[in-house]
């Protein structure tokens, strides 16, 4: 039965762009058909979206809710959790995000799954989510066998730290060894290796020079976290997985030239490497942390120079960058900005709502991308790569009633107080040219311009399945 028909006139489908009426029962799209191809049933609502965009609902593939936040000599404390993050993700377009569940050595990682599943029912989600597994330190033998249970029961994106990101956080880096152990589970099991990629060796080298110079401010983390580090780590892990026929690759939070041009010479391979950037790297550069409050724009590894922000939009353009995220991480301005050294500042940033508004200016607007482009880089990529399409990512019969309806007129500044993340905004006074007026969750209008419709609880788990055609070759 037809509860909702939305007619448009620019509404984004995976075979056109352009008008159309999108019938939505039992919280799926039912069919897509010329305008007025449907009666408009008695008790349905009709929602005209004429000038605006109806594209599907945006996808966070990086976020990181109800997360500990741990600086030295400053007391600890946990991000936002689903609840906010959720509902500010709806407010934004987005309706699916993915966060982490993080297993210790000390853990199972089943057991790491069944707690964070717990948790966040107990915070409750607006939005639908999944999660990567997250794994990290000196892997016990039983994980590679425990991952690959994981990856049957709809958890197939494994996360690996190459680095221990800061001093203070030994233990993080898995070894080359086991990340070979882990690859081999992956290509056997159909799981993607989800990367967070940097030089060990060259970061803590350039931590231990800082501190010997008395060079420890925030400002010079772009010399920590370097476009050296990035090139020689994604090298080796693209290297790596070369050597274990069917593991596919997602490289997290690509900040570097060099970490472009070593994705896009192994896609020239087509070796399965699909590429991520978050919206701070390319819209800020290092001579931003030289602000007030700098650290706002800051997350792990760090920000880098204007030619490196150049050649990820370029690799954006090409299809080497496939999705951009946020690492969301929601918290007060003052737990933010508590740490400023290059070993305690604080990662991540509050941007999952303005996201696919920034994006479409900044794409669409600014820079020459089509709206297909645009869509595909917000929402579509990622439930590609990460298993959930045609369910998520699409408008398109069969596919779960996802919309994010975008409206040209709704152009606004950017402002925390007038968002529902945080007390501060990195994109605080930005321009952009849209926003969304409506936001439809699996058939369900949640959001719709100011107003907030949707259940404290109404997101659900998506049970992932990565897709051969991704896993075999460039697919993207």
């Amino acid at each position: 039965m037809i509860d909702l028909v939305i007619s448009g006139d620019c509404v984004v489908t995976p075979h056109a762009i352009g008008p159309a009426d999108v019938a939505i029962g039992g919280g799926k799209v039912l069919a897509v058909a010329a305008r007025g191809g449907f009666p408009i049933p008695a008790g349905a609502r009709h929602v005209d979206a004429t000038g605006k965009i109806v594209m599907p609902g945006g996808i966070d593939p990086h976020t990181h809710c109800l997360w500990p936040i741990v600086v030295p000599n400053a007391p600890s404390s946990f991000t936002q959790g689903a609840s906010v993050v959720g509902k500010a993700a709806l407010f934004g377009g987005t309706t699916t995000i993915i966060d982490f569940v993080r297993v210790t050595v000390e853990e199972t990682v089943q057991a790491a799954i069944e707690a964070r599943m717990a948790a966040w029912k107990g915070d409750g989600s607006p939005c639908d989510y999944a999660f990567h597994i997250m794994v990290e330190g000196d892997l016990p033998p039983a994980t590679p066998g425990q991952l690959a249970e994981a990856i049957q029961a709809g958890h197939p994106s494994v996360k690996i730290f190459t680095t221990d990101i800061t001093p203070s956080r030994k233990g993080r880096m898995v070894d080359f060894g086991d990340i070979w152990e882990v690859f081999q589970v992956l290509a056997k099991q159909g799981g993607l290796g989800v990367i967070h990629a940097e030089d060990n060796d060259i970061v803590m080298h350039m931590y231990a020079k800082l501190f010997r110079e008395g060079r420890v401010g925030f400002e010079n983390l772009a010399e920590v976290h370097n476009t050296l580090s990035e090139d020689i780590s994604f090298r080796r892990v693209i290297r790596l997985a070369e050597k274990v026929p069917g593991t596919a690759l997602y490289m997290l939070h690509t900040s570097a030239g060099d970490g472009v041009r070593a994705m896009r010479e192994a896609r020239g391979r087509n070796q399965p490497v699909y590429g991520e950037s978050l919206h701070q790297y390319m819209l800020y550069t290092q001579d931003d942390y030289k602000r007030p409050n700098g650290q706002m724009y800051h997350t792990y590894p760090s920000l880098k120079s204007q030619a490196d922000q150049d050649e990820l939009w370029r690799g954006a353009m090409d299809g080497t960058i496939a999705c951009v995220a946020t690492d969301e991480l929601c918290c007060s301005l003052t737990i933010k900005t508590q740490g400023n050294r290059i070993d305690d500042t604080t990662g991540g940033n509050s941007g999952v709502e303005p996201r696919v508004a920034l994006m479409y200016s900044e794409m669409v607007g600014k820079r020459g991308f089509t709206l297909r482009q645009f869509v595909d880089r917000v929402s579509t990529n990622a439930a590609k790569v990460m298993g959930m399409y045609p369910q998520k990512g699409a408008i398109a019969p069969g596919a779960d009633a996802d919309i994010c309806i975008l409206d040209p007129a709704l152009k606004r500044t950017v402002r925390a107080a007038s968002m529902h993340e945080a007390d501060y905004s990195p994109w605080e006074g930005r321009q952009v040219d849209a926003w969304p007026a409506m936001t439809i969750l699996r058939g369900k209008i949640v959001v719709e311009g100011d107003k907030w419709l949707g259940s404290p609880d109404g997101g659900a788990w998506i049970s992932r399945k990565i897709d051969d055609e991704i896993r075999s070759g460039v697919a993207l």
